[in-house]
């Protein structure tokens, strides 16, 4: 059972593994969304056009929630026990049909209540190992497609030791972030001591360094992958991959950081190497036990051969996700509630055409005084909108150091090379004044 793009396929026949879960007799979703979060007007509207009741739960209280009872819960990822009691609690007085993580930092409490609940979601000890990818390598060490080299370590221990064993080039990761935040190649020693200080400064940042993050600290170190950087989005279905579709990322990711700009759908790789990808993604899903609900797969290609380079539990992250549109009409959050309440979504297609992104960069470290060009940007043949995300007066640091985007770029049109035309040249239009 397979969602594909109109140009792809599917390849596999293989039988479902997951085991059924309990679906609820009521209409109400508990959305599990962090205080930064993009995704939380996405998530309503769709849950308003499926005639859903949402929850939100969250890290920060929301406005009004004591005149709407069930419309919110106060929760702390960080505190797992004491959160999915509270869920479970809130459950007794609104049952709840589903619950989702929309960022990482909820995605394993969303399962440790799935599970308890006896709901729709990726399993607990999946979530728990790919939220980790010091734990994701070594799970899938040894396993066909996975001879890459890497050690996980501490920025506790002593740094000589861990040279001593490094490769280089090799890329350095905080084990416990998302966006490619602490993301570092390095290709000498040099290089990687500069990342580790970097590292040890980010971790140790305000917000971070707080809270009951057990894997806080924790480094994986791995071999730099080259290859073009592509990814996959997608819903497992009891065990099965429903593609959502095949990201490229025109631009070189060859470092010594990895922020992301363009994303652009559908591929523009071959049909054998897209394939490639949906099979691979979904042997690593069940590998890992990811078998129900939204993932999120990185890959690096060359020629032919498929690495990965991590994978989350949760659906694409910031605005993105308002480049997938489906016939019938609907989104990807839309998608992603229907599942959870265990309704099918497998006859859902691609609208057709081309859609990006462009996840615009903060340039420089200071305070955003303005941002120029909005309205000429907008008007470039096939930009859909121009989004900035960062109100002015705000304090900004780019990546790796910072984790958030100035604002994104959308665009449509009839293949991929006009959009990311259309992308580029709206972007050299804006100009950004930070002091």
């Amino acid at each position: 059972m397979r969602l594909v793009q109109t140009h792809i396929r599917p390849v596999l026949n293989r039988s479902a593994t997951a085991k059924k879960t309990k679906i609820g007799t009521s209409q109400r979703v508990l959305i599990l969304l962090a205080k930064t979060t993009y995704r939380a007007k996405s998530f309503m509207e769709a849950g308003r056009k499926l005639g859903l009741e949402i929850s939100v739960g969250s890290n920060h209280q929301q406005s009004l929630s004591e005149l709407v009872p069930g419309s919110s819960l106060l929760l702390d990822p960080d505190d797992i026990i004491t959160s999915v009691k509270r869920i479970v609690e809130f459950h007794s007085r609104y049952e709840l049909s589903g619950v989702v993580a929309a960022e990482d930092d909820f995605a394993i409490l969303a399962a440790a209540a799935a599970e308890t609940i006896g709901l729709v979601q990726h399993s607990l000890k999946g979530v728990s190992v790919v939220r980790n990818k010091g734990s994701m390598r070594e799970r899938l060490a040894g396993k066909e497609g996975h001879a890459i080299w890497f050690q996980s370590c501490d920025l506790s221990e002593d740094i000589s030791s861990i040279l001593e064993k490094t490769r280089f080039p090799c890329v350095v990761k905080p084990v416990s972030l998302s966006g490619s935040r602490g993301v570092t190649r390095c290709n000498n020693s040099e290089e990687f001591m500069i990342a580790w200080t970097r590292l040890k400064k980010i971790l140790a940042s305000e917000g971070l360094g707080k809270g009951s993050d057990e894997f806080l600290g924790e480094v994986v170190i791995e071999e730099y992958l080259e290859g073009r950087e592509v990814a996959v989005e997608g819903i497992m279905d009891e065990g099965r991959l429903m593609l959502i579709g095949i990201l490229d990322k025109p631009d070189p990711m060859e470092g010594p950081f990895f922020e992301e700009t363009i994303l652009i759908t559908p591929s523009r790789l071959s049909a054998l190497l897209q394939n490639k990808l949906m099979e691979r993604t979904e042997q690593i899903a069940i590998s890992l036990g990811l078998e129900n609900g939204p993932i999120h797969a990185e890959f690096r290609v060359k020629t032919e051969e498929v690495n990965l380079l991590e994978i989350a539990p949760r659906s694409i992250g910031g605005y993105c996700s308002r480049i997938f549109r489906f016939q019938p009409e609907s989104t990807l959050e839309e998608l992603i509630l229907r599942h959870s309440l265990g309704r099918q979504v497998d006859h859902y297609r691609s609208q057709g055409g081309s859609e990006g992104v462009f996840m615009l960069p903060v340039p420089k470290e200071g305070k955003l005084h303005n941002v120029f060009g909005i309205e000429e940007a907008r008007s470039v043949k096939g930009i859909k909108d121009v989004e900035i995300t960062l109100p002015t007066g705000a304090q900004v640091l780019p990546l790796p150091d910072g984790n958030q985007y100035l604002g994104f770029l959308f665009a449509k049109g009839k293949n991929p090379e006009f959009v990311e035309s259309a992308l580029r040249e709206a972007f050299s239009i804006l100009s950004v004044e930070i002091q």
